[in-house]
C-alpha cells in the first residue's frame, strides 16, 4: 500500500485522475457483448458556462452512468454542443462591435465564417468545465449540431415533414426576437385612452392602449355581444384617426364589459389576442395588415394609406408622433399611469414586437398525438409522475410550431424560392433546381431553424441517423433515460418525443426524469440581477468536485427545487475527509485492497454484522437507484459509511486489530472487503477520492487489476446476512449509545469510570455482556460488576428486558443536576410554549414570510425534543 498523505486534497487528484481516465478510454471501455446502456446529455449551448443548474443535472446523469458502467453495462453517455443560434450570433456580433463593426458589413458566408472561428477559438468553454465537474462522457465521439452528420439529419427531417404535409409555410405573428426566449416584466407604463370617431357622425367610441403606435394597423373595434351599451353599433364603422380608414365594430367576448369602456381595438398584426379575434371575425392571416419593418421601423400598410411622415420612424418615435396627433385633433381623452406586463427578449434585452410575417411552421398537433399515446401507455415513465398532468395539458393543447428563425448563424432552411412565388423543398440545391426545371432562378430562404428544431433530434442523430439504417442504432435506441429540468420539458422533452416518435418509429428514451431549480439559500431564484448565483466552479475551487456532487445527490428530493447551502458542501467535503481518514486508519492496521468480490468467512459476531449491513446498503442503494431516488441512494451510502462502518465497526474491530486477540486475520479481511465495497458504492457520487483510496489500499507489489471507474458492482447477496451477529451488535451499539446519551445529558465527566450493574437480564443478555464485556467497558467507560446496585441516586437505562444502573453517587452532585436540569426544563418548555402560541396566531401565520414561518416550526419542534430529552434525564437519575 502507498501510504495516503495526512490531510485530502481535493485538487491534487481531480485532475489527474481525470485525465488517465479519459486518456485510457474507460469512459466507454470495450465491451462489445455487454448489455448497451445509453444517455444523452441535454447538450449546453456552446457559448455557456457551467452554472449551477448544469452541475445538478449532469452530476445525476453521472450518477447513473457510472453505475451503469460498474454494473458490466456497455454505458455510453453520448456528449455534444449545440449551436445556440440566438445566444452564439450575439456573443460574435457583440466582439465585432467592440471593434466598430456590424454584421452587416460583412456577407452572409463571411459571416458565418468568422462564428465558426469564435467557436473554434472559443466556443466549448464549458465542456472543460463539465470535466472538471468528473462527467464521464463519451467525449471520443463528441458532437455539435451543426457538424456534417448532424446538420445531414436536419434537413432530411425538415424535407421528410415537408413533404408529408406536417411542415408548412404560414402568415402568423411570432415575437419578433424569439418565439421562446420572452421574459415578462412589470414596467411602469401608460394607458392611452383615445376616441375613434364613428363613420356616421354620430358620436365616438372609446378604447384604450398600451401601444397607442398600433392603431395605424387597426382592423376593427370589438365589444362584447352581451354589452347592451353597444348593442346598436356592432356592424357599423369607425373612420379611424390619422389614416381616416374605416373599420368595423365586432362582436367578440374577449372584450370584457366590467374593463375600461368594454370597447377593445383590434390590430391582428401586432397581438396574440387581436390575431385570433381577427380570425374569428373573418379576416384571412394575408389580409391582415402589418406596420413595422424586420427593424420596428413604421413601413407602409397594404391600404398604402399611413402617412408619409409615419414612414421609417422607429416605433417608440412613431407613438410619440400619434399620440401627438391624437391630442391635436381632439381625440386624445386621458393618459393614464399603470403598472403593465411587457416582454422582453431574454438575451436581447429589448421589449419584444408581436410581428406578423410568413414564417416555417411544424403540425405539432398531430405530432403530438402518439407522444400523448406513448406517456398514457406507460412506453415512457415521467418521473415524477406529477409531471405527466402538465404534460398532457400542454400537449393537447399545442400550437402550431414556429420553426424559423431570422438569423444567420444556424441551420439554413433548405427552401428555395422561384421569381413567381413557387416554393422548392429540397436537401440540396441541386434537388431543388431539378425540380424547378433548367433556367429557373432560385433564391434559398434567408431564415435558419429554431434551435429546438435540431436539439429535437438528439437522442438519434448523434447515434449515426441516418446512415445508420439499423432501426435500434446498435441497441442504443431507445435512450435508457432522460435528465432534464422541468424548465424545458416543453421546448426540448416533449419535441424530441415527437420526432423520436416519428421518425424512428419507437420513443427515444424509456424514462424522463424531471429535476427541480436550485434556488438561493432563502428560496428565491437565482439569477444575475438579484446577485444571488453561486459559481459551481467556486465551490469545487473550495471543497472539491466530490462534495458538490454529493451534495446535488443528497438535495436532490423529486418533486422538489434544492435551497443552495455552502455549508452542506462543506459538511460533505468533511466527509470526504472522513473517509480518508479511515483508510488511513485501515493501512496503519494491515488492513488492504481485497481479493474477492464475495464476502470473507467469518467466525466473529462483529465481522458477520458488518458483512450484513454492507448487502443491505447495496441492496437499498440498488433500490434507490432504480426508482430515481437520488437523496435516498446518497443518504443511504453516507449513513452506512460514517456511522456503521467509520463510527462503529472501526472502534469495535481497534481490541482486535491492536491488542494481537484471536481473529485479528479475519478482521483483517473483512474489513478491507468491506472498504472496497464502499468505494465501490460511493464511486458514482464521488469519482475522485474513491479511485484514489482504491488504488492506496493496494499493494504496491500486486497493483489493482483494473481500476476502479471499471470494477466490478458489489453483490447483494442476502444468504451473506446473519440475523443473530446482527442483533447482538445492533445491541451493543444502542447500550453504548443509551450510556454515552446518558453520561453526556448528566454531564458525568468524560474519563469517569462508573460501575455497571444490570437487574432482570435474560440468559442471552448475560452471555451477550460476557462475549462483549471488554468492548463495552472501552467504548461506555464502564466495569461490570455482579450483584445489586447501591442505594442513591443511580443513573437508569433499559435496553429491552434489561435495565442498567450506574450509580452516581461519586461522580457528581445529584441535588445540583437535579435543579439543573428542572431549570433547563422550564426555560425549555416556556420557549416551546412561546413558539406555539406564535404558530397558532393565524395573522403571523398568514402574513409572515414564508421563510419566517417555516423557521418558528422548526424551533418548535426542536424545543419540543429537547424538553422531552431533558424530562428523560431527569427520569434517568432515580
Amino acid at each position: 500500500m502507498s501510504e495516503l498523505p495526512k490531510t485530502f486534497d481535493p485538487a491534487a487528484i481531480e485532475a489527474r485522475w481525470y485525465a488517465h481516465w479519459e486518456q485510457e478510454g474507460l469512459f466507454r471501455p470495450e465491451r462489445p457483448a455487454a448489455t448497451p446502456w445509453t444517455i444523452v446529455n441535454p447538450p449546453p449551448n456552446v457559448t455557456g458556462n457551467l452554472h449551477i443548474g448544469h452541475a445538478l443535472d449532469n452530476t445525476l446523469q453521472d450518477i447513473l452512468v457510472r453505475h451503469a458502467r460498474l454494473q458490466g453495462k456497455d454505458a455510453r453517455w453520448v456528449v455534444g454542443t449545440d449551436h445556440a443560434g440566438i445566444a452564439t450570433q450575439m456573443v460574435v456580433e457583440r466582439q465585432m462591435a467592440q471593434h466598430q463593426q456590424k454584421r452587416t458589413d460583412f456577407s452572409r458566408n463571411d459571416f458565418v465564417s468568422k462564428v465558426w472561428e469564435w467557436k473554434a477559438e472559443s466556443g466549448g468553454q464549458i465542456t472543460g468545465q463539465l470535466r472538471r465537474l468528473g462527467c464521464s462522457m463519451d467525449w471520443a465521439n463528441e458532437r455539435f449540431t451543426m457538424d456534417e452528420g448532424f446538420s445531414a439529419a436536419v434537413l432530411k427531417v425538415f424535407v421528410q415533414l415537408y413533404r408529408e404535409g406536417l411542415l408548412y409555410r404560414d402568415k402568423r405573428l411570432v415575437n419578433w426576437d424569439s418565439d421562446l426566449e420572452v421574459e415578462t416584466r412589470e414596467i411602469n407604463g401608460s394607458f392611452w385612452h383615445l376616441r375613434y370617431p364613428l363613420a356616421d357622425g354620430s358620436g365616438f367610441i372609446h378604447v384604450a392602449t398600451t401601444r397607442p403606435e398600433t392603431m395605424l394597423a387597426d382592423m376593427a373595434v370589438a365589444v362584447n355581444g352581451a354589452d347592451e351599451r353597444y348593442a346598436a353599433l356592432i356592424g357599423k364603422q369607425v373612420r379611424l384617426p390619422i389614416t381616416g380608414r374605416l373599420i368595423p365594430v365586432v362582436a367578440d367576448d374577449h372584450a370584457d364589459p366590467e374593463l375600461g369602456s368594454g370597447a377593445v381595438k383590434i390590430t391582428p398584426g401586432h397581438d396574440f389576442n387581436d390575431f385570433e379575434v381577427g380570425r374569428r371575425a373573418g379576416f384571412k392571416a394575408s389580409e391582415m395588415l402589418n406596420m413595422l419593418d424586420a427593424g420596428a421601423r413604421v413601413c407602409q400598410t397594404a391600404d398604402g394609406l399611413i402617412p408619409a411622415d409615419y414612414l421609417g420612424l422607429d416605433r417608440f418615435e412613431a407613438r410619440k408622433a400619434v399620440v401627438a396627433a391624437l391630442e391635436a385633433e381632439g381625440l386624445l381623452e386621458r393618459i393614464e399611469a399603470r403598472t403593465i406586463q411587457t416582454p422582453f427578449g431574454d438575451r436581447s434585452g429589448v421589449v419584444i414586437e408581436p410581428w406578423l410575417t410568413d414564417q416555417w411552421y411544424v403540425d405539432a398537433a398531430t405530432l403530438a398525438k402518439p407522444a400523448i399515446e406513448a406517456v398514457r401507455s406507460g412506453a415512457v415513465r415521467i418521473v415524477p409522475k406529477s409531471w405527466e398532468k402538465t404534460y398532457f395539458n400542454w400537449m393537447e393543447n399545442i400550437q402550431p410550431w414556429c420553426v424559423s428563425r431570422q438569423l444567420w448563424w444556424g441551420h439554413r432552411i433548405p427552401a428555395w424560392f422561384a421569381d413567381d412565388g413557387r416554393v422548392f423543398v429540397a436537401e440540396t440545391y441541386a434537388e431543388a433546381q431539378a425540380e424547378a426545371g433548367e433556367g429557373v432562378a432560385l433564391t434559398q430562404d434567408e431564415d435558419v431553424l429554431d434551435t429546438w428544431f435540431s436539439s429535437a433530434l438528439w437522442p438519434f442523430a448523434t447515434l449515426g441517423w441516418p446512415e445508420n439504417t439499423d432501426p435500434t442504432l446498435g441497441g442504443r435506441y431507445s435512450n435508457d433515460v432522460l435528465i432534464s429540468g422541468f424548465d424545458i420539458l416543453f421546448f426540448w422533452d416533449a419535441r424530441m418525443l415527437m420526432q423520436g416518435i416519428h421518425f424512428m418509429k419507437e420513443v427515444p428514451f424509456k424514462t424522463l426524469y424531471l429535476h427541480g431549480l436550485v434556488r438561493a439559500a432563502d428560496g428565491a431564484k437565482m439569477s444575475k440581477s438579484k446577485g444571488n448565483t453561486v459559481d459551481p466552479l467556486g465551490l469545487i475551487d473550495a471543497y472539491g468536485a466530490d462534495a458538490l456532487r454529493f451534495f446535488m445527490a443528497a438535495m436532490e428530493s423529486q418533486g422538489r427545487d434544492i435551497k443552495m447551502d455552502e455549508k452542506r458542501v462543506e459538511g460533505y467535503r468533511n466527509f470526504a475527509t472522513k473517509l480518508w481518514n479511515a483508510t488511513r486508519f485501515a493501512q496503519a492496521n494491515g488492513i488492504g485492497a481485497s481479493a474477492t468480490i464475495e464476502p470473507p468467512r467469518a467466525e466473529l459476531a462483529v465481522n458477520r454484522w458488518i458483512i450484513a449491513e454492507t448487502i443491505e446498503t447495496v441492496q437499498a442503494l440498488d433500490l434507490a437507484l432504480a426508482d430515481l431516488r437520488f437523496d435516498g441512494a446518497a443518504n443511504t451510502i453516507y449513513q452506512f459509511t460514517w456511522s456503521r462502518f467509520c463510527d462503529w465497526y472501526l472502534e469495535l474491530i481497534k481490541p482486535v486489530l491492536q491488542g494481537g486477540a484471536e481473529g485479528g486475520e479475519e478482521t483483517r479481511a473483512v474489513a478491507g472487503w468491506v472498504l472496497d465495497q464502499i468505494l465501490v458504492m460511493l464511486h458514482p457520487f464521488m469519482p475522485f477520492i474513491t479511485e484514489e483510496l482504491w488504488h492506496a489500499l493496494a499493494d504496491p507489489a500486486q497493483p489493482r487489476e483494473n481500476d476502479l471507474i471499471v470494477a466490478r458492482w458489489p453483490m447483494a447477496d442476502a444468504r451473506a446476512i446473519d440475523p443473530a451477529a446482527r442483533a447482538e451488535v445492533d445491541w451493543l451499539i444502542r447500550l453504548v449509545s443509551e450510556i454515552r446519551a446518558a453520561r453526556t445529558e448528566l454531564n458525568v465527566p468524560p474519563g469517569a469510570r462508573l460501575p455497571l450493574h444490570v437487574r432482570d437480564a435474560s440468559g442471552e443478555t448475560a452471555e451477550r455482556l460476557t462475549r462483549q464485556g471488554a468492548v463495552l467497558a472501552r467504548l461506555a467507560r464502564v466495569d461490570a460488576v455482579s450483584g445489586d446496585a447501591p442505594a442513591g441516586g443511580a443513573l437508569q437505562i433499559v435496553v429491552d428486558e434489561a435495565t442498567f444502573v450506574l450509580p452516581l453517587g461519586d461522580v457528581i452532585d445529584l441535588a445540583a443536576e437535579r435543579a439543573r436540569l428542572a431549570k433547563a426544563i422550564a426555560t425549555s418548555e416556556k420557549e416551546r410554549d412561546a413558539l406555539a402560541g406564535r404558530l397558532a396566531n393565524a395573522s403571523f401565520v398568514e402574513r409572515a414570510k414564508p421563510e419566517a414561518v417555516e423557521k418558528a416550526r422548526a424551533d418548535h419542534a426542536d424545543k419540543m425534543a429537547e424538553a422531552a430529552r431533558l424530562h428523560a434525564a431527569l427520569g434517568r437519575l432515580g
